[in-house]
This record gives structure tokens, sequence and C-alpha cells, in this order.
């Protein structure tokens, strides 16, 4: 299939309806074989366009590779992430996500395919991740990929944290979480995201 050739990025932002989920599946090299009609609406590409390229054909030049990289071994091992993505859609227009995967597996335990979902994160959420990715980016082109990811992994140690956490954190603080207190106690058994993308 001929690759599709990637917009040039404008400053103009898709906000994306909390109620939608933006659905895909791909095979395990990341090629998409399903995309579901609010994924088209926002990316702005058809069906026939879609179907076939490599997921990254919506990748926005504004993401550090590390996230991806960090992304990706979670998945080859099997696990969930969640990570807070800006997107570019076919217009060069921008719009950021929070992701959900499930891993797809055959009977003898190799995986088949990914099953995402994203979500709009909360306003300030995207604030404050917007100012670290522009700091690995900075590093990124710099130093390379190798260099962002030694300071990411200090920058989240100092917090003690994990990405996973820090996410967490950004997205379901006092001021941006869009759950009643109450429901935090719940948190232990059934984690914010999975109640997010239920």
């Amino acid at each position: 299939m001929k690759a599709l050739k990637r917009p040039e990025p404008i400053n103009v932002e898709i906000v994306l309806d909390p109620k939608e989920t933006i659905m895909s599946k791909t095979d395990p090299k990341g090629i998409i074989e399903y995309a579901n009609d609010y994924f088209m609406e926002v990316c702005g590409y058809e069906e026939q366009e879609l179907i076939g390229q490599p997921h990254n054909v919506i990748r926005h030049p504004d993401m550090p590779k590390i996230i991806f990289k960090w992304l990706w071994e979670h998945l080859l091992a099997k696990k969930n992430i969640h990570a807070l993505v800006k997107n570019l859609a076919k217009d060069g227009r921008y719009y950021w996500v929070i992701t959900d995967f499930d891993v797809k597996l055959d009977d003898e335990g190799q995986i088949t395919s990914f099953f995402a979902r994203r979500k709009a994160p909360p306003r300030e959420a995207i604030e404050k991740i917007d100012k670290l990715y522009k700091k690995l980016l900075a590093i990124e082109q710099a130093s390379g990929v190798e260099t962002t990811e030694k300071y990411l992994v200090g920058f989240l140690e100092e917090k003690g944290m994990t990405y996973h956490e820090f996410i967490e954190e950004v997205c379901f603080s006092e001021e941006t979480k869009p759950y009643d207190p109450k429901e935090l106690q719940y948190h232990k058994r059934r984690t914010v995201f999975s109640r997010m993308f239920r």
C-alpha cells in the first residue's frame, strides 16, 4: 500500500468530545486493521486511506520519541500503558488523547493484535504534559533519544513515580479529576483509567 503523505502541522487544535472514544486495532507491527467512525472523523482520513497504514501516520512531530519507545516496550511485553499523546490530523491540525490498550493473544500466548481506545484528557493535564514534552523534545533534538530517556527516568525518580503514575497524577489530580472524591476510595480496586474507558 502506498504510504500517506504527512501533512505540515498547523497550530490549530481539534477539541475532542469527552463522551466519545477513538478506537483502532492494529497488528503486532502497528499496521491499522480497523478504525471506528470517530477516529476517522477526528483525524480526517477516509477508511480506505487508514486501513493498512502504520499507526504512526498520525504521529505529531511535537511528540518525543521516548514516549513511543516506552509505549512499544510495554505493549510488546503484553502490558497496558496509559500515555498522553498529541496526534496529527490529515489537515495538519492536532488533537490530544489519553490511551488505553488491550493486548490480544493467541492460544500460544503470542500477540495477535492491539486494540486501542483513546479519549479526551482534561485540559489542565494537556497543559502540564505539554511543558514536559517540549523539554524532552529539545533534549532529543540536541542529544538524542538515549539522553532523553535518562532525563525522563531522572525526572520520574525525583517524583518517586513511574510514567503511568505520573500520567495518572497529571490527569486526575484534585483540580483535574472528573470524579467525585469519594470514588478515589475505589481506586485501589479499579484504576481511574479503567473507569474512564468503561
